[in-house]
């Protein structure tokens, strides 16, 4: 298997946060989603694949390339975007084209421009005058116009209404109809990452909980909502996560398919937020153990 992102020990420490010999490997050709709660090292660890960053250890290969002279030849196929638009407010559409293109050798102008089109983004004003949702817009096209294979995203959906969420997310999937093209989405809209995702990465102060196949974890995981004495009856080594309340105890478990057919147990399918909370849940717990 061929792989777009290889991540093996990378740690940078913080006053008070450490990102902890993360490793992780993106298969080429796929959307993976990059989840955890705020803090948890999503953006630290994107940083520091774009090398804004330096980490203390660890070694980072992206589409087949490390550090170095290298990692420079591939640096056009890497298209990035984050929360915020860092276009200068005074541009128009035409000035962001220009520029682009003395930027990026490979830079290409109809595709970047037929995007705007697309996203019905306003040529007579300036980035000032645009909504959020147009800025994000534009920071996608920009990303997607350098004959990009890698698309690296940090919560670039966030703060987006539904409809416009929507319709990037489209773009995504599109964008991966090419076998050698891949996206690296990191996210706290789980139901995004549920649409398009085929992987699912969640990481936790720093730490990688869990790195699966996304129709895997929806179709193995379940709920279990039942006494506390049923739950302390399950087999322990199947439990993600657990919380109670003075109703009912739920479980998170592995097997789920063989727990729907035991009496007395009602047993629901996991939502990704349901997996993220009780994972992080756990491993809160674990730590403090």
């Amino acid at each position: 298997m061929e792989y777009a992102i290889e991540v093996q020990g990378l740690t940078k420490h913080y006053p008070g946060f450490t990102l902890d010999h993360v490793s992780f490997s993106v298969p080429a050709g796929s959307i993976v989603g990059f989840i955890g709660e705020n803090g948890a090292g999503k953006s630290t660890t994107i940083k520091a694949l774009l090398r804004l960053i330096r980490p203390e250890e660890g070694e980072i290969s992206l589409l087949g390339k490390k550090d170095g002279a290298a990692f420079r030849e591939i640096k056009e196929q890497i298209g990035a975007a984050f929360d915020e638009s860092y276009f200068p407010d005074n541009l128009r559409i035409k000035d962001v084209d220009r520029i682009m293109r003395s930027i990026f050798k490979t830079w290409e102008s109809d595709k970047f421009l037929s995007y705007c089109r697309r996203f019905e983004l306003p040529g007579k004003k300036t980035v000032k005058e645009f909504s959020r949702g147009m800025k994000m817009k534009l920071s996608i096209a920009a990303a997607l116009s350098h004959q990009t294979k890698l698309l690296i995203l940090d919560e670039a959906t966030s703060g987006l209404d539904p409809v416009v969420r929507s319709e990037i997310l489209d773009i995504f999937q599109e964008f991966i109809q090419e076998e050698d093209h891949t996206v690296f989405l990191s996210s706290h809209i789980t139901s995004d990452i549920e649409r398009i995702a085929d992987y699912i990465l969640l990481i936790h102060k720093g730490r990688i909980l869990l790195f699966e196949d996304k129709d895997t974890l929806l179709y193995e995981y379940g709920i279990v909502r039942c006494t506390r004495e049923q739950a302390d009856r399950l087999d322990q080594k199947q439990v993600v996560g657990r919380r109670e309340n003075q109703f009912e105890t739920e479980v998170l478990v592995k097997n789920v398919r063989e727990l729907q057919e035991k009496p007395g147990l009602v047993v629901d399918r996991a939502s990704l937020e349901d997996i993220l909370l009780f994972t992080v849940k756990n491993g809160m717990e674990e730590k403090r153990r």
